[in-house]
């Protein structure tokens, strides 16, 4: 049983005008190419097959909106850095992105998908601005925790912390694969949707 039984797909976005009304609240799903994001999605919302998971890095080329409950969203952002895809389609991408994040009103948080064997890159970073420059809530997902001895996973998490100490950016470990950090990662959505 999902913990978002009546999850489904609203709308894919690859133009300004074609996102999803603005109402309500929606959290935003985004992090580097081949960093689990859809898998993250899928494990997060027990719904296998809700992001397209692919061994080619970059397929999310679009904005995608899922609908949890009536006026509450998950949107899965298309992953950066990694794609091989040609310039002028990263630039549109950026383009996209950027109005997205600066136009949202119902866009409550971001949760960074990052994985844990990489930590936080620059590109991260840039995202994590893009968020708190509106004022709004993000937490990291270290994801691929499973594949991390305990030290060294512990490790990453305080260094995730420490990068992010002046901020109000919450971070925890993750792995659809070991299954470890679904229900934080759901409290922490449940609680940004619920807010008054």
């Amino acid at each position: 049983m999902s913990t978002y039984p009546h999850i489904k797909f609203l709308t894919s976005a690859a133009e300004a005008n074609q996102l999803a009304p603005d109402t309500g609240r929606e959290i935003a799903f985004a992090g580097r190419s081949n960093s689990g994001k859809s898998t993250a999605i899928n494990s997060i919302t027990q719904r296998a097959g809700l992001a397209r998971v692919s061994r080619t890095p970059g397929r999310t080329q679009l904005i995608n909106f899922f609908e949890l409950e009536p006026d509450k969203r998950l949107v899965d952002l298309p992953g950066y850095g990694f794609a091989k895809v040609p310039e002028r389609i990263r630039i549109k991408w950026l383009q996209l992105m950027e109005h997205y994040f600066n136009v949202r009103e119902s866009l409550v948080g971001l949760v960074l998908i990052v994985d844990s064997r990489r930590g936080l890159g620059a590109q991260d970073a840039a995202m994590l601005e893009w968020v708190l420059a509106r004022d709004r809530q993000a937490h990291v997902l270290l994801t691929k925790a499973d594949k991390l001895n305990r030290r060294d996973s512990m490790r990453v998490l305080q260094e995730t912390k420490t990068a992010c100490e002046d901020t109000a950016v919450t971070a925890q470990l993750f792995s659809a694969h070991a299954k470890q950090g679904f229900e934080e990662a759901r409290s922490v959505m449940d609680g940004w949707l619920s807010a008054a």
